[in-house]
């Protein structure tokens, strides 16, 4: 109708939109050039290639985000011909595979996600015969990269794409790379895969005439295609600037159907490109994450200056604590804070809760190992009246009951018995627990912070602590450092705890040498903060003028003890050896020389008893002595 007109053709060319015209019979007769761009009909970019197919020996890595949608139906079965092998790939998982077509001993590398595990994200990095590849599905982005020995090739896409490299087996050149048009020019991974030949691109190659050839061969179909199709052969159907896709690509058509003297001669179809526009706004919504990230970055560090006061110390390893407890008062997690004796776990424990969620609420603070254990169980989950011997008439509220709302901080969890461990895990599973001699389930809402200064695993491993109750507390650790760890927090721990120190004691306040920080700073400080403090509190009671010195540190007495004491410890070898022999004397003497009974007596064998004999260099004049 339009084939041979081409001033037609030249003015179409003109427009920034893409415009085809279909007659009554659904075949093509105009196609601008900005139609043919959107939709790769014309496509010069990338390093190009020559036409060819498929051949034995050739490398082919495969990157599609949805198998079997705009890939040419594929499916995996189409894949043995690259040697896999997996029953466990199916219609609409996401899959990046690399192998060798048609070489059944070059086993093929592949990663798949299943459907139901979304396909967001995945990426195969490996090198395989020879090559450097590096695939990746970005789902987010909305594309999908396949890198070859540092060449990328991307390609776009909004719901489902097939991407597709092939290397030349003999050569080691790109042979063929998949672009956007691929349907039009019937190159999806099906076809290929089946042996279809494939057009030459880049510059100078041949452009694919589209005229004449029905508006289904090119594009597939698809609802968009169908409602033109429709419009051309008689349907009353028409709409303006509506956002469709056509061939993966996101478009804002207008549709309008072309009558003549009452009588439908076929449909016009203006498209506009959205995907660069989209490209746009994604890179603009980047770089306003990227300006956010940053704002965020810079009040997260305002605020690590300032976070959690109470708790003192400015080095490495205490701020990455704080800032680990930091996020867990945003949460009602669960937190197991680990760490030695006296590191300030009861500290942590109250700054977390009296973060922003929880500051007005309870605050229990139970000590597990300070409570016997018969009293344990009806401290922590009350009892009914009657309960027990020297019950109250009333009963008791328990403690996760009065902590309702709010935070119990279990301290030295590890102490707890099997029974009562069982019991914390209904709480933590359930929110329900009985009180002692009830029967009536209590519903609370308590967040639980746990503290031990035990090795929790090395407890589940020796049958003392629950494994199942161990995974329930673990969801967020938070180790404390000892203070050997993080030394230069001991000036501003001394310079914090002594005014405090001073006033608890009613003494003036006192100041601290600098030989006296220095003998502190070099101190290993088993004890930890605790420790530290008993020393100061000490220090300040024996100094009697205003200045603590580094004789009133009783640690250097304590060290100097230990290391007068160490240098009188003797090896263990000697120890034995010295009671061994004297066991074989006290033996012999008591048997009156019996060698038989004797040897009897000490429960070992006669070649034994003998070499002994002769270690220990005894005669027999003194064994009856």
């Amino acid at each position: 109708m339009f084939a041979q007109d081409s001033y037609i053709q030249q003015f179409t060319d003109m427009m920034s939109e893409g415009f085809i015209f279909i007659d009554h019979q659904g075949n093509i007769q105009v196609y601008n050039r900005k139609a043919k761009e959107i939709f790769g009909i014309i496509y010069n970019e990338g390093i190009g290639h020559e036409a060819g197919k498929l051949e034995s020996g050739d490398i082919v890595i495969i990157a599609d985000n949805c198998l079997g949608k705009d890939d040419g139906d594929l499916k995996a079965e189409d894949l043995a011909v690259l040697g896999f092998d997996d029953n466990g790939l199916e219609e609409g998982d996401s899959v990046i595979l690399a192998g060798v077509y048609q070489e059944k001993k070059y086993p093929p590398i592949y990663k798949y996600k299943k459907t139901f595990e979304g396909r967001d994200d995945l990426r195969l990095t490996e090198r395989y015969n020879g090559l450097d590849i590096d695939a990746r599905i970005e789902g987010y982005n909305g594309e999908i990269h396949i890198r070859v020995n540092q060449e990328d090739f991307p390609i776009e896409f909004v719901n489902a794409i097939g991407h597709i490299v092939i290397i030349d087996g003999k050569t080691g050149r790109i042979k063929f790379y998949q672009s956007r048009g691929y349907t039009a020019r019937g190159e999806s991974i099906g076809d290929i895969l089946k042996g279809k030949t494939y057009r030459a691109k880049g510059k100078g190659a041949e452009e694919l005439n589209v005229i004449g050839k029905n508006i289904f061969e090119i594009h597939m179909g698809g609802p968009t295609i169908n409602e033109f199709y429709d419009a051309a052969t008689g349907k009353n159907l028409c709409y303006q600037d509506k956002f469709r896709e056509i061939n993966g690509r996101s478009t804002l058509c207008t549709l309008l159907p072309v009558d003549r003297k009452g009588k439908r001669i076929g449909a016009a179809l203006k498209v506009e490109d959205i995907s660069e526009l989209r490209k746009v706004i994604r890179e603009r919504d980047e770089a306003l994450k990227s300006v956010d990230e940053m704002e965020q970055r810079l009040r997260a560090h305002e605020r690590e200056e300032h976070l959690f006061p109470e708790i003192v110390g400015d080095s490495q390893e205490l701020l990455y604590a704080k800032k680990l407890a930091y996020k867990a008062s945003k949460t009602n997690s669960t937190v197991l804070l680990l760490g030695e004796s006296g590191t300030g776990k009861t500290l942590f424990a109250r700054a977390i809760h009296e973060g922003e969620r929880f500051r007005e609420r309870p605050f229990i603070h139970v000590n597990c190992a300070s409570i016997p254990e018969n009293l344990l169980e009806s401290e922590l989950f009350g009892y009914e009246r009657g309960a027990f011997t020297g019950a109250k008439h009333e009963g008791k509220m328990g403690l996760f009951e009065a902590a309702n709302g709010g935070t119990i901080f279990l301290d030295e969890i590890g102490e707890l018995t099997p029974y009562l461990q069982g019991k914390l895990l209904q709480v933590l599973q359930n929110k329900t627990f009985i009180a002692v001699g009830g029967t009536k389930m209590i519903t609370v809402d308590v967040r639980i912070i746990a503290a031990t200064n035990k090795n929790l695993e090395h407890e589940m491993l020796q049958g003392r602590f629950r494994e199942d109750l161990y995974y329930r507390i673990n969801v967020f650790p938070i180790m404390i450092p000892p203070l050997r760890q993080r030394k230069q927090d001991i000036y501003p721990l001394v310079y914090a705890l002594l005014p405090e120190i001073c006033r608890r004691i009613g003494s003036e306040e006192k100041t601290i040498s600098g030989e006296a920080l220095q003998v502190l700073a070099a101190y290993n400080w088993p004890g930890n903060i605790r420790e530290l403090e008993n020393v100061l509190e000490r220090a300040a009671n024996l100094a009697e003028g205003n200045t603590i010195l580094s004789t009133h540190l009783n640690i250097l007495r304590n060290e100097n003890k230990a290391a007068g004491m160490l240098n009188r410890i003797r090896p263990i070898k000697e120890v034995l050896e010295e009671t061994e022999k004297s066991a074989i004397e006290n033996a012999l003497r008591l048997s009156g020389g019996q060698k038989q009974t004797a040897m009897e007596a000490l429960g070992i064998g006669k070649t034994q008893f003998y070499e002994k004999l002769k270690k220990y260099k005894l005669s027999s004049s003194e064994k009856r002595n």
